[in-house]
């Protein structure tokens, strides 16, 4: 959920249900009412809702797509242009497109299936076992759009695995990362708790100003760019003691407990009275709220900012080649109260869907292609991997090629006529939809379809002068991932396929004016003077959203949350019980 940034794949709210009916039944020419499939050349107009590229697919990722079934990739991405006018108006004509990429959540599976715009992939299902070998994920979205039979769609992130163990790969998606070059030049220091955590990076921000002779290096940055229900920043450290964000309710992954953000001496205002300490110890870059994401990053790209909320934050900015050949970079620290919070794989898939527009042509060749995209080589391409190209097989495991190798430092890296030609990059797959997730394992090599996380890549390129001195001070463990699980560091939260429900109109204008008080507050909080003042400062923000009806905000996030939990604990007992009947 990588993630430099946050995703814009928002789905439009579009139009009502009557009016896509309406509109849809009296919609364009209708594309169906051809020959049979003769196999030639065709254009498919995929519309998605993920993609951040419009127009031909291009590079490796379309000639792999063509060989295979003669189609050219066409992509319209509301996120390049015309936001949500591009969902109503080819909604209005009846034809979506002849692949739809979109959100399922908010009634919306249930509008497209009712207005008619995409089909039951039922007909043309003889022969595609990869659809079928999710007919768990299929079933709850025919419960989500109140379908009693069919399949009508296919989610995104689908896993083979348990709901309990972690979606990530080598790295969680929270934790918190330090310069380990510079946590080792002050003596690798015990780090019990947050409060320790502050004296560590005091000492790391010395040791590095005397190191470079310059002031302007900066234990924490922050910035603004993704506040939401609450100050981004503020929610992150919460997230190291296994809680995550609900509107404006903090939920641990376990189900154990559930909290306001504005709760006394609650995660939140923790989180906020760490940040506030660090300030008074003059560890806060002061253009932290007058900066953006993007300036932000470019400081860890320098060498300017010693602690990370993400693993996708201070590593991929700083842990180049040969900053790790010198022992430098981004690790996870050993705080030692820490259980981090993690997202568990899906059974069920996440909340984005694949589905057959109901007016394109040659179905039976768009549902092939769809069965493909959930296959293992499938899986590897939309994991960005080519058998040939960038990997092959060795005694039965997968290894990188020598273009692998030269992508692991250069995406840009031309790829082989052979292969498409072009830059890498250029062409992975502009749909931007994960189908299997890369952490699953690949029956045929018992390898995961991630790079990242094959033996032979770990091996090679995990074991730099500074992944070697992190190793040997954390029991051996070659990635984050396994320090956790082997501490017991690790709080998953087992991956449901859970929506949260549209919100009331009068819920959605009190959240607006509430969230933007708290956001405001925090910030003011986080730099107050003193302890005194930040006490006042959280308490007059507690007293003003008390007034603006916080209690009738929270009533609906409480029950969200908790039917959450609720469908946390059913996929559980569900996968359970088919691991049982398969036996």
């Amino acid at each position: 959920m990588g993630i430099k940034k946050k995703f814009s794949a928002v789905v439009a709210a579009g139009l009502s249900l009557a009016m896509m009916v309406s509109l849809a039944a009296c919609g364009g020419e209708d594309k169906t009412a051809s020959t049979a499939d003769d196999g030639s050349l065709m254009t498919v107009d995929v519309y998605d809702d993920l993609a951040n590229y419009q127009g031909i697919q291009k590079g490796w990722f379309a000639k792999l797509v063509k060989d295979k079934f003669n189609i050219k990739l066409n992509i319209i991405a509301p996120n390049v242009a015309g936001g949500s006018t591009v969902f109503d108006t080819r909604a209005a004509s009846g034809d979506l497109g002849d692949i739809v990429i979109t959100g399922a959540g908010s009634g919306r599976l249930s509008k497209l299936i009712k207005a008619k715009l995409i089909d039951d992939m039922t007909p043309y299902l003889d022969g595609m076992d990869n659809i079928k070998k999710y007919s768990g994920a299929s079933d709850s979205l025919n419960e989500l759009a109140g379908q009693k039979s069919g399949v009508w769609a296919l989610p995104n992130s689908v896993s083979s695995k348990s709901p309990t163990e972690p979606s990530e790969g080598n790295e969680p998606t929270f934790g918190p990362y330090i310069r380990w070059d510079l946590y080792k030049e002050i003596g690798y220091p015990e780090i019990k708790d947050m409060d320790d955590f502050l004296q560590v990076l005091k000492k790391m921000q010395d040791k590095a100003r005397a190191d470079s002779g310059t002031k302007d290096i900066y234990a924490l940055s922050l910035f603004k760019d993704w506040d939401g229900n609450m100050m981004n920043n503020a929610k992150q450290p919460t997230t190291y003691y296994g809680y995550d964000e609900l509107g404006f309710v903090l939920a641990k992954a376990d189900g154990s407990d559930f909290q306001s953000i504005t709760d006394d001496n609650g995660q939140y205002e923790k989180a906020l009275e760490f940040f506030n300490k660090a300030d008074q110890m003059g560890l806060v870059d002061p253009e932290s709220s007058t900066q953006n994401y993007d300036t932000m990053f470019s400081k860890y790209q320098n060498g300017k900012v010693l602690f990370s909320f993400w693993s996708y934050l201070g590593p991929q900015a700083y842990n180049t080649t040969d900053n790790k050949a010198a022992g430098k970079g981004f690790m996870i620290a050993p705080l030692q109260d820490m259980q981090i919070f993690s997202y568990g794989a899906t059974p069920n898939g996440g909340s984005t869907i694949i589905a057959l527009g109901s007016k394109a042509q040659n179905k039976q060749r768009l549902v092939k292609f769809i069965d493909w995209l959930y296959s293992s080589e499938g899986t590897y391409a939309m994991q960005g991997s080519v058998e040939g190209m960038n990997y092959e097989i060795k005694d039965g495991k997968p290894v990188l090629t020598d273009l692998g190798k030269k992508l692991r430092n250069d995406t840009s890296t031309t790829v082989p006529e052979e292969y498409g030609g072009g830059s890498y990059k250029d062409g992975v797959s502009a749909l931007n939809f994960v189908t299997e997730l890369g952490t699953d394992i690949d029956e045929n090599t018992g390898e995961p379809y991630s790079s990242d996380m094959w033996s032979s890549v770990i091996s090679e390129f995990n074991n730099s002068a500074l992944e070697q001195d992190w190793s040997s001070h954390m029991g051996g463990a070659k990635t984050s991932m396994e320090y956790l699980k082997a501490n017991n560091k690790l709080l998953v939260a087992p991956g449901s396929s859970y929506i949260q429900p549209d919100e009331d109109s009068q819920i959605t204008t009190l959240r607006g004016s509430i969230k933007t008080e708290i956001v405001n507050s925090s910030w003011k909080a986080v730099f107050a003077k003193n302890d005194s003042e930040f006490k006042k400062i959280f308490k007059s923000m507690q007293d003003t959203v008390n007034g603006l009806g916080i209690d009738q905000v929270l009533e609906v996030d409480m029950k969200n949350a908790k039917d959450q939990q609720a469908a946390r604990e059913k996929v559980t007992k569900e996968y359970a019980d088919r691991e049982t009947s398969a036996e």
